[in-house]
């Protein structure tokens, strides 16, 4: 591996604050998303990500408004997801301050978003976030993984990783994946996921869903990751970007330090 393995905080944020569960249930604050950006953009971090995780149901307005304080407050690329359904959606984003732009629910129900909006604003500004579980209720697919919708609370019996070679090939740039079997469980990122889907795409590919030591982290990069993403560890104090980047550095894996971070454009 010659490029460096990005660590990149989550804000899961509901109604302008951050917010943290298990399985994206039992909610609790963890804090004001702007003063936790500018946190994680003075420990090092190399990227956040930002998702609305009500933005289907809330008000959007409330969702630009953070995404401009947050950009006006860090120096580093910001990706921004939640309830993005159309082009025009992308471009609000973008225009109040977002770099990159996610798309899930959207996506799945309607795939042709993705071509539409990489012809747009390139491949290089769009995420595809993947909320990927192990089948269940009767369901089969040939990888084993199927993708959710809705915040990871409805199934849809379709292959999660057959989904991720589609979109590769109408124009995402990069691939979130999140496991909803680990994700706020701080039991270890899925890494038969990660394998599945690092097999069939050479996109990028960010491992989410299941960190809660920094052993945790090189077995993801090791296994198919080009990024980490980490969400309660680092909200509630229990690690830092440094000691994710430490370790990583240990097990042999290149890392930025915090002068080597490139800034965003302002």
């Amino acid at each position: 591996m010659s490029l460096s393995v990005r660590v990149i905080p989550c804000l899961d944020v509901d109604q302008g604050r951050v917010v943290k569960g298990v399985n994206f249930v039992d909610l609790r604050d963890a804090g004001d998303p702007v003063e936790m950006a500018r946190v994680y953009d003075a420990e090092g971090a190399d990227e956040l990500t930002f998702l609305d995780i009500s933005a289907s149901s809330g008000n959007r307005e409330t969702t630009y408004d953070v995404v401009r304080r947050t950009a006006e407050s860090v120096f580093i690329p910001l990706t921004v997801g939640g309830g993005v359904r159309t082009v025009t959606d992308v471009d609000r984003l973008l225009r109040a301050g977002a770099d990159k732009v996610g798309v899930n629910t959207a996506a799945v129900a309607r795939p042709e978003l993705i071509a539409e909006i990489a012809h747009r604003f390139g491949s290089q500004v769009l995420v595809l976030s993947v909320d990927a579980r192990r089948v269940r209720d009767g369901a089969a697919t040939d990888s084993g993984f199927e993708i959710t919708t809705h915040g990871g609370r409805r199934g849809t019996g379709r292959d999660a990783v057959e989904w991720v070679v589609q979109a590769a090939a109408l124009g995402v740039g990069e691939v979130l994946l999140n496991s909803m079997d680990a994700d706020g469980t701080q039991a270890g990122f899925d890494t038969e996921l990660i394998r599945a889907v690092r097999r069939e795409v050479t996109v990028p590919v960010i491992a989410s869903g299941g960190a809660g030591r920094v052993e945790d982290f090189p077995p993801a990069v090791e296994s198919g990751a080009d990024a980490v993403l980490a969400a309660s560890v680092f909200h509630f104090g229990k690690l830092r970007v440094g000691d994710v980047k430490g370790e990583l550095s240990r097990a042999g894996l290149p890392v930025r330090r915090a002068s080597d971070t490139p800034l965003r454009d302002v």
